[in-house]
């Protein structure tokens, strides 16, 4: 299942207008256990990172059960994040100070959608 962004995958991203304003959609499945690691992960995002590239959570949840949907579509939590442009995410996980924490992301998650997004209104 897919966790993190490979090369290939920030090189597409960024070739859609890699300085236009992005909201990014977090769809999150955690492992046995993974909460805990994602805080500590969450924790040092969102009080250095985050703000040293100019984004901002919009929103973060817990998944509850699903209205509608099928078996295995439901998520454990989910975010939205706001980043001035496409350039910003790309450069802040190449941070090393992100670098350092990704492996909490990472070992915490079983399942990850990470859903960029364009306003349309």
């Amino acid at each position: 299942m897919a966790i993190n962004p490979t090369g290939a995958d920030l090189k597409a991203f960024l070739e859609a207008d890699p300085d236009a304003p992005v909201v990014m959609l977090n769809l999150l499945r955690f492992a046995e256990g993974g909460g805990r690691s994602y805080g500590q992960y969450g924790e040092t995002v969102m009080t250095t990172l985050l703000p040293r590239y100019g984004a901002e959570v919009l929103y973060a949840g817990k998944g509850d059960s699903p209205l509608v949907a099928e078996a295995g579509q439901e998520w454990d939590a989910v975010m939205l994040v706001r980043y001035p442009s496409r350039r910003a995410f790309a450069s802040m996980i190449a941070d090393p100070d992100y670098q350092a924490v990704t492996h909490l992301r990472t070992e915490a998650l079983v399942e990850a959608v990470l859903q960029p997004t364009t306003p349309t209104l």
